[in-house]
């Protein structure tokens, strides 16, 4: 048990700031070096680490940002910006804009990507026009985070919780839907009401906005809606997302260098590291140790315990971050009386969790990075907007799932 215990408090301090001064280490470098260690002092063999990687989720991950690139690659991403501010005339409405289409997005080129993708377009709309900083940031991050729960290729905890739980991918939609509108609603009047003074004013307008789509982005517009109906359909998601990926590299004739830049492959390799650390861990028993000691839930649970274990599903995801604490919470959750309900709750809370603070999701991270020149996102800061957002969506997202388990 120690072995585990202590390659998981190495790795989680190596993760959990975004650089070390002393070995000058980011999240993905942190998260390689745990997973060498665990192997180095036994806590895990090598043959057991390669099986720990859930390769489903990594090329899934993999194959749905690259869908995302090719947007990106034809300007559509600009020329959705343009229109936005377009039809949106006042700050105000700005902020919806982004909280919606950002979300929107995200369900279906996940959340990381979709902040990749447009920080930079939001970092230049504030530093062109001298637009406030932090709504329209926060509304970026918050946004692609809590539309990206809609989906099992929303963002990664959604997928390793679909790969882990099997679940399908038109029943988390359909249960999931809902939740995501909700939130987003939330999330959009949280930030509205948090910033009135500074939402006060027109943007500037040009003459003739461009249109949105191009033959180009038609045509990859077109494959992901494909790729959607076959998830919907009860295809593969992992092989889908790949095959639609394939299908715009040979369409499309670009250049293979110019999309394997858009891809944050430093998300991958994070990833896939901190499989094999937390894998460690979980061999250890002491995740098992406190459960068993303090389950989740009763034998005939009620409304008040899946809220109290969507709690611990909130905390936990954002205390050890989410895709840790789901593969330490994953033995628990085939013990659970529902454990479709389980595995639902566990994601929407995991996700809602990314808001809570700006480590709490690698999508935070990304507009924090990205917005650097602008002022960034400064911690505390962030979480004026992040910790009403987080605690009221996962609240209003638990309700929404125990009752509609309870109907149906």
């Amino acid at each position: 048990m120690l072995k585990g215990l202590i390659v998981f408090a190495i790795t989680y301090v190596l993760v959990a700031r975004r650089k070390h001064r002393f070995a000058r280490l980011d999240r993905p470098a942190g998260a390689i070096v745990g997973a060498v260690l665990a192997v180095a002092v036994g806590a895990i063999s090598p043959d057991d680490a390669a099986k720990a990687v859930d390769h489903t989720t990594i090329v899934l991950l993999f194959a749905v940002m690259g869908m995302g690139a090719f947007l990106s690659l034809d300007g559509f991403f600009e020329r959705a910006g343009r229109l936005a501010i377009a039809h949106a005339k006042t700050r105000r409405r700005l902020i919806g804009a982004i909280v919606w289409g950002a979300g929107l997005l995200a369900a279906v080129v996940t959340n990381d990507a979709v902040c990749v993708l447009l920080a930079p377009l939001v970092v230049e709309w504030i530093a062109r026009d001298k637009l406030p900083r932090l709504p329209l940031l926060a509304a970026l991050a918050t946004g692609a985070n809590t539309g990206s729960v809609a989906t099992l290729v929303g963002n990664p905890q959604n997928m390793l919780c679909g790969s882990l739980g099997k679940l399908h991918f038109a029943p988390f939609l359909l249960h999931m839907l809902p939740v995501a509108i909700v939130a987003l609603a939330i999330n959009h009047w949280v930030i509205v009401m948090l910033f009135k003074k500074e939402l006060v004013g027109d943007l500037p307008q040009e003459e003739s906005p461009p249109k949105l789509f191009t033959a180009r982005s038609a045509i990859t517009v077109g494959v992901i809606l494909v790729t959607v109906i076959a998830y919907t359909a009860g295809a593969s998601l992992s092989f889908t997302a790949l095959g639609g990926f394939a299908v715009l590299l040979v369409v499309h004739r670009s250049d293979p260098k110019t999309v394997w830049e858009r891809i944050d492959w430093s998300v991958l390799v994070f990833f896939g590291a901190l499989f094999i650390a937390v894998d460690a861990l979980a061999r250890s028993g002491a995740a098992e140790w406190v459960f068993t000691r303090f389950p989740l839930v009763g034998e005939e649970p009620g409304l008040a315990e899946w809220l109290r274990a969507s709690g611990v599903f909130l905390v936990g995801s954002n205390v050890v971050t989410n895709v840790p604490f789901i593969l330490i919470v994953r033995p628990q959750m085939h013990t659970l009386p529902d454990p479709t309900l389980g595995w639902e709750l566990l994601a929407m809370a995991s996700t809602f969790a990314g808001n809570l603070t700006l480590l709490g999701s690698v999508a935070n991270v990304i507009v924090a990075e990205k917005a650097e020149r602008v002022g960034g996102l400064r911690f505390v800061e962030y979480m004026k907007v992040g910790v009403p957002v987080g605690l009221l969506t996962t609240l209003a997202g638990a309700l929404i799932l125990v009752v509609m388990r309870a109907l149906w």
